[in-house]
């Protein structure tokens, strides 16, 4: 029992490393875009092989606990959702990337604007990350719960950037490579909160042994204010 506790402390730790090296990359790609500073989409871009690496360690971590102590009840529970997290936020880390290499292309030419809300959507979802991982290290239920919920407001927005843009290149065709691009950064944007809202689902499960995927508007959730709808693409 010792010994498994030892390596599930160390798990928690890598899972922990892992959340911060794609946080880190998320903030910096999207400082990049608002900012206009192509030096930090570089950094993202070149960094995304050192979190395909941590993903690779994570998971192998898992397997070799679950091979050595055969865990049960929470602590498998623990080691599923982490490996279930730790591919979430290697998709995380991707999006970064995405968004780093549209951020550096718009660097380079003369900026469009974006709608008043962008901004806010990014505010929120960057806190969607913090929010998730803040409820990861400390078992916060309620918390992701929070998570889960927000995701709704994020879609929203995303829907509002989506029309403005639409109509931005309808009235003036010179801009449309570049707002597409932007409006693609809103899409991946999007599929961050999603992703940190798969993550909030995983922390549910693991505290709580409760599956809130694939629970339609319909559901009422006692934990929360807001019911939980289904985030998770395949």
């Amino acid at each position: 029992m010792k010994h498994l506790q030892r390596d599930l402390d160390r798990l928690k730790k890598e899972i922990l490393l892992m959340g911060s090296m794609v946080e880190e990359a998320t903030n910096k790609a999207l400082s990049a875009f608002l900012y206009r500073r192509p030096e930090l989409a570089e950094a993202v871009m070149k960094g995304d092989d050192r979190i395909d690496q941590k993903e690779l360690d994570v998971e192998e971590e898992c397997l070799k606990l679950l091979a050595l102590h055969q865990p049960v009840a929470a602590d498998l529970r623990f080691i599923i959702a982490v490996m279930k997290v730790n591919n979430d936020l290697e998709r995380m880390g991707d999006e970064a990337y995405n968004i780093a290499e549209r951020a550096s292309y718009l660097s380079a030419h003369e900026p469009i604007g974006v709608p008043a809300d962008f901004p806010t959507m990014i505010d929120r979802v960057r806190r969607m990350v913090r929010d998730s991982l803040d409820s990861l290290v400390n078992r916060d239920t309620q918390l992701a719960r929070k998570v889960c919920s927000d995701d709704d407001l994020v879609d929203s927005t995303h829907r509002e950037m989506y029309m403005a843009l639409q109509e931005l290149m309808c009235a003036k065709p010179e801009t449309v490579q570049r707002a597409v691009r932007t409006l693609s950064i809103s899409r991946h944007l999007e599929r961050i909160a999603d992703l940190a809202t798969n993550i909030a689902e995983d922390v549910v499960f693991m505290v709580d042994g409760d599956v809130i995927r694939h629970r339609g508007p319909g559901w009422s959730d006692p934990h929360a204010a807001h019911s939980t709808e289904e985030r998770r693409t395949t």
